[in-house]
């Protein structure tokens, strides 16, 4: 990678990656894109540009002026907000893609979206979820993703693009508030620990997710991305995971940071289904093997981090 352009660069992933690629490869060799300009680090710390990604002309254009050799597409709506506007979904996650597809095609970028959990189903074997099983979701952002896996074979396997991806499971981080997943009681937990002692959990106790800190996330859409082509067997959609817990997993390891705070339950049935319906852990065997995935945080270190770094980000934005 050399010059790079990212799509939906002020979203979750997109306004870490940004600054983490920017740091790696320099400022002016990484394009910000988003289909709205706010006062963001990500938008003042190199160079920006507005792009609505269903208008494929202004991407191939954008793409072309900066003449980029890597396209990271990450606009997309997540779960929760996709199952409420599932129209809406199926034309922004799958008409952007296909346009990003075809503006790699068309000027021979290296190509990267990621795909999630979301991409399994109920039929799907629960625990330690193999690498290669069924994928039968019952979700439009699970549809959408299975659909975005298959595209971007058939991409890579039509017109030699390198296309290459990731399954993500839930991402917890304290750089961006969340944006409408069903893992994000996983984020808002840590800022309610910290202002009010207390939170109302949305998913059920007991109620196990896949989730990685967004540091390894980062780290690893990085190593896939400089990985040796002929190394990767499955290239579009490697299992990634760092940790499975449920809510009252998590509250035990906050409690020892924050003895007062107490966990509260009101289960919303629409994320509570789309959990239910995910696995409950999944197997990385894939991604360790090919190109060396590794993560580094668990749930005890990520606590302790998120907490630290969370009470310095609310001390700054209360002053």
């Amino acid at each position: 990678m050399e010059k790079i352009i990212v799509t939906g660069a002020l979203g979750q992933i997109g306004s870490e990656l940004v600054t983490k690629l920017r740091n790696v490869y320099g400022a002016q060799n990484v394009v910000a894109t988003d289909i709205r300009k706010t006062d963001s680090e990500v938008v003042h710390s190199g160079p920006f540009e507005i792009l609505d990604v269903t208008d494929g002309k202004a991407m191939y254009d954008i793409t072309k002026k900066y003449n980029a050799d890597t396209l990271i597409h990450l606009a997309a709506l997540l779960s929760a907000t996709a199952e409420a506007k599932p129209l809406l979904a199926w034309n922004l996650n799958m008409g952007g893609l296909v346009n990003a597809l075809e503006v790699a095609r068309e000027l021979r970028c290296q190509f990267f979206t990621p795909s999630s959990i979301g991409a399994f189903g109920p039929s799907t074997p629960k625990d330690a979820t193999p690498q290669d099983t069924i994928q039968r979701p019952t979700t439009m952002y699970g549809v959408n993703k299975v659909s975005g896996e298959l595209l971007c074979d058939y991409y890579n396997h039509k017109f030699g693009v390198d296309t290459r991806g990731l399954r993500f499971p839930g991402l917890i981080s304290y750089v961006t508030p969340p944006g409408g997943g069903t893992t994000d009681y996983a984020v808002e937990i840590y800022y309610e620990a910290l202002k009010n002692k207390s939170y109302t959990s949305y998913i059920d106790k007991g109620t196990y997710m896949d989730m990685m800190y967004m540091p390894d996330a980062l780290q690893a859409i990085v190593d896939l991305m400089e990985a040796e082509e002929c190394k990767l067997k499955h290239r579009n959609a490697f299992n990634v995971t760092a940790m499975s817990f449920a809510p009252e997993e998590i509250t035990a390891v906050i409690k020892k940071h924050i003895p007062e705070f107490t966990m509260n339950y009101d289960v919303d049935p629409v994320r509570q289904a789309i959990a239910e319906s995910w696995p409950n852990s999944i197997d990385a065997t894939a991604a360790k093997e090919e190109w060396g995935f590794k993560a580094q945080y668990d749930l005890e270190s990520m606590t302790k981090d998120m907490l630290e770094k969370l009470s310095v980000k609310l001390v700054k934005n209360a002053g």
